[in-house]
This record gives structure tokens, sequence and C-alpha cells, in this order.
């Protein structure tokens, strides 16, 4: 096969890979993920039922495909927003900051990676190697933020003994108070102070292991 031809090819796969996890999102924002079927999705997409199983042996796996998505987005925002600062404290602070605002603006995938250390459980080899990565390269940002403050100064070496112990307690901390907001919001508690807490917990956070 020419490499013309061969790329070619592989763009379209990925075009119509694209097109999949596209109809996919829609389908389940409107229907819900256990309402809508494989044949809606084929549907939505424009493709036909036995295409899309040639891509997707299920819905679970077009859904772990989406949190696939989901990391990467977060992964694209923690990287922009680590460039907006130069000390380690304040990179962690941006990046808490971005993880609000992904929840904030992209509801559904902040949804599919809660959900997302469950479903690598029943995931075939190559897309739980994927969903492994993803997360690893999200902790691997967090940690290089740590170590570069405990280097220029701005954080506490006698608290942080493990910067990776550090980035689990820190994103978990958050992710705590976030799932805690979505709560208090979706039973109807508008007057909630969501986005008070949100800044107050990332005070709190920072200021515990800053120098």
């Amino acid at each position: 096969m020419s490499e013309p031809l061969k790329t070619r090819r592989e763009r379209e796969k990925q075009a119509r890979y694209d097109t999949i996890l596209d109809a996919a999102e829609r389908v389940f924002s409107e229907k819900g993920y256990e309402r809508t079927s494989m044949d809606d999705i084929a549907r939505t997409a424009s493709l036909s039922r036995a295409l899309l199983y040639v891509y997707f042996k299920d819905k679970a796996a077009i859904q772990r495909g989406i949190m696939l998505r989901a990391g990467h987005s977060l992964f694209r925002r923690f990287e922009e927003a680590k460039q907006t600062a130069d000390t380690g404290l304040a990179q962690i602070r941006a990046m808490g900051e971005s993880y609000y605002r992904f929840y904030l603006e992209e509801p559904d995938y902040f949804s599919a990676l809660t959900t997302a250390s469950t479903a690598m459980a029943e995931a075939d080899e190559s897309q739980a190697e994927e969903m492994l990565c993803s997360k690893s390269d999200l902790m691997e940002l967090m940690v290089e933020a740590i170590e570069l403050g405990l280097r220029d100064g701005t954080m506490n070496r006698d608290r942080i003994i493990d910067p990776v112990q550090t980035a689990l307690y820190l994103r978990g901390a958050l992710h705590g108070a976030i799932l805690l907001c979505q709560s208090e919001m979706s039973e109807g508690n508008p007057a909630f102070p969501a986005e008070s807490l949100i800044l107050h917990t990332m005070d709190m956070l920072t200021s515990s292991i800053s120098a």
C-alpha cells in the first residue's frame, strides 16, 4: 500500500471514529446513557449498525472512548493553565482553577471521568492502556508543578514528603468539593455557595503546602 493511500485511509478511519463519538455524545446527552441503544448511535452518525460494530464492540466501549476524549480535554486545560504561571505553587493553583472550569464548561466530560476508574476494569487491553496513560499524563503535570515548587521555594519541604501523594491529595480534595457542589445543586439548592466553597477549598489546599 502506498504511503499516501495508507495515510488517507487512516484519516478516514479516524474521522469515522470521531463521528461515532460525536453522535454518541449527542444521544447520551439527549436520552441518557441507559436509554440509548447502538441503533440510536448508528442513526445519529448516519452509519450502518454493522459498521458501528467494526469500531466499537458495544455501548460501553463507546462510552470509554468518550472518557478518553474527556481526559485529553482536561490534559490540554492543565497544560495551558500550567503555562500561565512561573512558580510551582502558582501552577498548582492555576490547574485547580482549570479543573473547576472543566466541571462548569464540560459537565458531561467531568461526569465521564468521574466514572472512568470503574469503566477501566471492563475495558479491553488497548482502551485500558490508553485510559491509564491519560490518567498518568494528568498526574505528571501536577507532580512536575509540585517538584518545581519544592525547587523554587514556594512549597513546604517539611509537609511534602512525596510529590505523587501530594498530587493525589490535592486532586482528590478538590474533586470531592466539586462533587459536593454538584450534589447540592442537583438537589435544588441554588443558594448553595458553590463558587465560594471551591475558592475556599483551593485557598486551604494551597496554604497547606505553601512555604
